[in-house]
């Protein structure tokens, strides 16, 4: 799924942030942080705060701040941080669309790629973390290598859809924040069958409507499609990088057992499913994860 030729997007949308270290023990202590911050990972809920906050220490060395210029559609086809900032504009496009029609006042989140470490609403961040988003002060927090650990720890094929799927799925929890389903939702449960499962599935639901759609989405500003149409292998990204993220994979990966009753995310199975739900039927109502008994 490449953008579109013609394409070109403000600079500004995505701020930039190159913090100090952060200090983390050796040993078990780093391994569970990896291994928590993937867990727990595109959630913004109150445990992935704890985490953080109770770990990662800041060197205190300030953080160099900015934002991601101006790009072009070639730009932002080759480049992390211009597709990072073209993916959030065209799911502003989408979304400012889809969510007045369904009642709901839509909002853009705001958006931080960082290195090193940041500061959040949820707490302290670091590379560790990987991307989430971050309920208190409406922020998508990303740092852009987590991707190549996503290839390299947990076995996604990687490439653009991969890293536009995880972008649309932390947008998914701010359409959640702004319809109330962050407030409703009893996040802090774990297992096959509770909401924090079904929160993150619905997010992926939402990823794959975005994702059914972008192709004939026209950025307003310049009456061209943000993306040309998606190809099977480019789609086969995007449901890599589902599956890798799936909380029986991370068990296995982690050399444990599975077991559904610490589940907060959903297997892989689930995760693909709904994305594939979402990307093929393409409604908030076929996504409303909550109101099925077979998850």
């Amino acid at each position: 799924m490449t953008f579109g030729e013609g394409g070109q997007f403000e600079g500004g949308r995505v701020r930039t942030s190159r913090g100090g270290k952060v200090a983390v023990g050796g040993g078990i202590g780093a391994l569970v942080v990896a291994v928590l911050a993937i867990v727990l990972n595109q959630s913004g809920n109150g445990d992935l705060a704890n985490v953080l906050q109770g770990v990662a220490g800041g060197s205190g060395q300030q953080a160099e701040q900015g934002v991601v210029g101006d790009c072009t559609a070639e730009q932002a086809n080759e480049q992390r941080d211009c597709r990072l900032s073209a993916t959030l504009q065209a799911l502003d496009a989408y979304w400012a669309d889809e969510l007045p029609a369904q009642g709901a006042q839509f909002a853009q989140p705001a958006a931080e790629a960082f290195q090193g470490q940041t500061t959040t609403g949820c707490g302290a961040a670091s590379a560790s973390t990987g991307p989430f988003y971050c309920p208190p002060d409406q922020t998508i927090y990303l740092d852009l290598g987590f991707y190549d650990v996503l290839q390299s720890q947990f076995g996604a094929e990687g490439g653009p859809l991969a890293e536009m799927y995880v972008t649309a799925h932390e947008y998914g929890h701010h359409i959640q924040n702004l319809t109330g389903v962050m407030d409703r939702a009893q996040r802090q449960g774990t297992g096959a069958e509770s909401d924090s499962v079904r929160v993150e599935l619905q997010a992926d639901c939402y990823a794959g409507m975005w994702v059914g759609s972008a192709a004939t989405e026209v950025d307003p500003d310049t009456g061209v499609t943000f993306l040309e149409p998606i190809t099977a292998d480019q789609l086969q990204q995007a449901l890599s990088a589902a599956e890798a993220v799936g909380d029986d994979h991370i068990q296995q990966q982690s050399g444990g057992g599975v077991n559904p009753d610490s589940w907060t995310h959903g297997s892989s199975e689930q995760r693909q499913r709904w994305f594939t739900t979402g990307y093929e039927q393409g409604t908030l109502a076929a996504c409303d994860t909550f109101a099925t008994d077979d998850l």
